[in-house]
């Protein structure tokens, strides 16, 4: 038998519809895993009619048939993954059975939080645009060597976090309110308390339980958090995450093996969104940009915030495709355009008077863009279509036009919210 690992990436800059797209496909896999990020993700899946939104365990975990891996790339705000936790097993599901925990997986301590809370505040109007969940921080620690892994709570939790929170408290001075707050005391109990509910969890070196998992010939499927040009190497720098959210975090968030990659799949929508600060070349910050964001509610799954709302850019996605290796591209939301007359998407950038479709070191550098225009579908009710051939010649032409320039096929096409409303 021979086992398979394929990836499952957003594209652009998240918020794509990972979470609908995990939860479709999990029939087909034994194990999905989380790979980086933390709690700032946001993955949204509607099952049964009622909305969810999962923020550490990986989306898989409404399949009982499907274990649920959180690798160690990720960090983990053990409050708030007993929370999900405990939300989730008030809705019956079975999450002791099917969530394995890597012992490798740093831990997020509340004075993360709170040293996030103030790296955003001391830029000013030059914000990132951070979750503040504490996720900077927490791999800072990581790579300078003073992180808290998940193992250690089965040591002395209390002296390592305690050590830690004064290292911290001793170099930023600002931070020294820290200890008088009684909230934050309490927050400090409370991540005590929560790692202690994890140990009822089954925490393990995840890394062999993969490989494993492969020699024995079973599927996994790798869940990205944010978007592909979040990426801390290769996103829209400085305005990105704190993670490898590329294909090359698979391999370190996971301790899997490249040549095990089968499928990299890519997800984008049919228009552009970000979340927080930075450039957007195609953003639409007008009456046409308010009607996507109303028309494909996008509000901020994790922060509740408005997203920016623009054009298809074909330039970011190509450049996120080569970078990937995409393999196959998933288009979500196609239905949020059914009320546009007209629609456009970017084909190449105004870089120094000359037009390119590469992706420049800064995007600030984009001078303008140019569009192909595309006539809309006229309210063509898309949500009830099953097949491609249903979709009328403009809404096709529109599909077709990304798959050629990209030269990359579009296998799936999500047209409403609910998992069933999938062109296949």
């Amino acid at each position: 038998m021979k086992g398979k690992v394929d990836v499952l990436l957003g594209a652009v800059w998240g918020d794509e519809g990972k979470g609908k797209i995990v939860d479709y496909i999990t029939p087909q896999y034994d194990i999905v895993c989380r790979f980086q990020g933390g709690s700032n993700a946001g993955h949204t899946i509607y099952n049964n009619g009622i909305k969810h939104v999962l923020h550490l365990i990986p989306s898989g975990i409404f399949n009982k048939n499907c274990i649920n891996v959180i690798g160690n790339g990720v960090v983990i705000d053990p409050i708030e993954l007993i929370g999900e936790i405990q939300t989730l097993e008030n809705l019956g599901i079975d999450v002791k059975s099917n969530l394995i925990i890597s012992n490798k997986a740093h831990l997020i301590l509340p004075i993360h939080k709170l040293i996030d809370k103030q790296n955003e505040e001391s830029k000013g109007k030059s914000k990132i645009g951070s979750t503040l969940k504490g996720i900077g921080p927490t791999y800072t620690d990581k790579i300078s060597r003073s992180g808290i892994r998940v193992g250690d709570i089965f040591g002395n939790l209390q002296k390592k976090s305690s050590d830690l929170t004064s290292e911290h408290l001793y170099v930023n001075k600002n931070l020294d309110n820290f200890c008088l707050d009684p909230q934050n005391f309490k927050d400090r109990q409370l991540f005590i308390e929560a790692c202690e509910k994890l140990k009822d969890y089954t925490i393990v070196d995840t890394t062999y339980y993969l490989n494993q998992a492969l020699l024995e010939g079973k599927s996994i499927l790798a869940e990205g958090a944010q978007g592909c040009l979040l990426d801390v190497d290769f996103g829209t720098y400085p305005f990105v995450t704190s993670s490898n959210t590329t294909v090359g975090g698979v391999i370190t968030g996971l301790g899997l093996p490249a040549t095990k990659i089968d499928k990299v799949i890519g997800i984008f929508k049919s228009y552009t969104t970000r979340v927080g600060s930075g450039p957007f070349p195609t953003e639409l910050d007008d009456q046409m940009g308010e009607l996507l964001r109303q028309k494909g509610q996008e509000f901020g799954a994790t922060t509740g915030r408005p997203r920016r709302c623009g054009w298809l850019d074909l330039p970011l996605l190509k450049y996120s495709c080569m970078i990937n290796g995409i393999t196959e591209l998933h288009l979500m939301k196609l239905d949020v355009l059914n009320d546009f007359d007209k629609i456009k998407i970017c084909t190449n950038y105004i870089v120094d008077g000359k037009i390119t479709d590469q992706v420049p070191y800064d995007l600030d550098e984009v001078e303008n863009v140019d569009y192909k225009e595309f006539d809309g579908w006229n309210s063509e009710d898309i949500m009830k279509s099953n097949h491609f051939t249903d979709l009328s010649w403009n809404c096709q032409n529109y599909v077709k036009f990304i798959e050629k320039y990209l030269n990359i096929p579009i296998k799936l096409i999500s047209v409403g919210p609910d998992r069933n409303q999938v062109i296949t």
